[in-house]
């Protein structure tokens, strides 16, 4: 595994390989969990040369975000992703000018809701630090992980609209015994907040349980959700149930791809987590 620190090394290293081999992208900021682990699984899987980057970029941060005490064992990653079988890890120090970026991309529409109310510019930040990303290291694929579904879509988008020649790949979910999403976040919890975060992933279960057995009532389905999390204590920064792929609210489970969406501050750690809801019609009684 070899290990670059700024763009010309990376794509110096990359040069020689392109052709013969297909290279699969991995993006992350570090601090990585068995989450992180399946995404790179993935990537083995789809291609010949995988390549991750560890960079905590700043451009998501909002002014009151933890970019300062963001977590970041570089050695323990570098780690992880040796054992997992990584060829290239990229990992620099900065990503933009000393002065700023004076050029940078805007997520709309997409970004309007969820995660984006309540962290205006995020996802700005977002699609300008990935497309940096795609157009240094130029993979086959990309790989992220479903937790960050609005994030995910988002990307689906940018690549679509920018014509970008990149397959994204999106994996499931990875989760804790207890149904607890894996989160480098978690590692803020104390061990009440942690047993208090496991409210979310039920909250979730409730209202995928009532869609499978027909319940169709966006209302309904948060209703059986909220009373989880009131019995928590636990106050939602959103609770909602979209398109999964426009995001567009909706009132009504049908036949489109929905899921349902959380966020909540549970202890220091900001926590999110959503699950797909399948609706199961009635069969009509005779």
């Amino acid at each position: 595994m070899r290990v670059a620190h700024t763009t010309a090394e990376m794509r110096r290293q990359l040069k020689t390989l392109r052709g013969n081999n297909t290279i699969a992208f991995v993006p992350t900021m570090g601090c990585l969990h068995d989450g992180h682990i399946s995404l790179i699984k993935e990537a083995k899987a789809l291609a010949d040369i995988v390549v991750v980057s560890i960079y905590v970029n700043p451009l998501q941060f909002g002014p009151n975000e933890d970019l300062e005490t963001y977590p970041r064992p570089f050695e323990r990653d570098a780690q992880m992703c040796e054992e997992a079988g990584v060829d290239f890890i990229f990992h620099p120090t900065s990503l933009y000018p000393k002065s700023g970026p004076k050029v940078t991309l805007k997520a709309t529409k997409l970004s309007d809701c969820l995660c984006g109310s309540d962290r205006p510019g995020h996802f700005d930040g977002v699609v300008t630090v990935v497309n940096i990303l795609f157009n240094i290291i130029r993979p086959d694929f990309a790989i992220f992980g479903e937790k960050d579904w609005q994030q995910l879509a988002i990307i689906r988008r940018m690549v679509n609209d920018l014509q970008i020649p990149i397959e994204i790949i999106g994996v499931n979910i990875v989760r804790e015994a207890d149904g607890l999403a894996m989160s480098s976040r978690n590692r803020y919890l104390s061990e009440t907040d942690r047993q208090q975060a496991l409210a979310l992933s039920q909250a979730l279960i409730a209202m995928q349980t009532l869609a499978a057995q027909g319940e169709n009532n966006i209302e309904t389905l948060k209703a059986a959700a909220q009373e989880i999390l009131t019995a928590a204590n636990i106050t939602t920064q959103y609770l909602d149930v979209r398109n999964a792929t426009s995001l567009k609210s909706k009132r009504k489970l049908n036949h489109l791809s929905s899921r349902a969406f959380i966020a909540a501050q549970v202890g220091s750690a900001r926590l999110i987590d959503n699950m797909p809801l399948t609706y199961t019609p009635l069969e009509p009684t005779s």
